[in-house]
């Protein structure tokens, strides 16, 4: 059986917080409660002065990768609605290849 999971590409992620409302709403959950909750780090100053910052989608225990979606053949919500189309969807071995390509910015999820 082909395990399945969520590649999240920081480098990309724009911080818009489609996948928290997506995904809240799909699940039905109340505010303040969270299927996939964007963390938000930074800014700071870099050595060179620079500024950077950082975007982290991070899935919940709530998460189930859409299962009732992904039944009927659809993506997941999350992965539908992220405007930067920085969350990938699909087999853990397809996504593991991706993210070596890509690099440190990315990181995978299976529930």
């Amino acid at each position: 059986m082909t395990a399945y999971g969520l590649m999240f590409d920081n480098e990309y992620c724009t911080g818009c917080h489609s996948c928290e409302l997506a995904c809240r709403n799909h699940l039905d959950l109340p505010l303040g409660q969270w299927g996939i909750k964007l963390l938000e780090m930074g800014p700071w100053r870099k050595l060179d002065g620079r500024w950077e910052g950082k975007y982290v989608p991070v899935p919940t225990t709530y998460c189930d990768l859409c299962a009732d979606r992904v039944e009927r053949g659809e993506k997941p919500s999350c992965v539908l609605h992220c405007l930067a189309q920085a969350i990938e969807y699909g087999p853990l071995d397809e996504l593991a290849v991706k993210m070596a390509d890509r690099g440190a910015q990315c990181s995978i999820f299976l529930p």
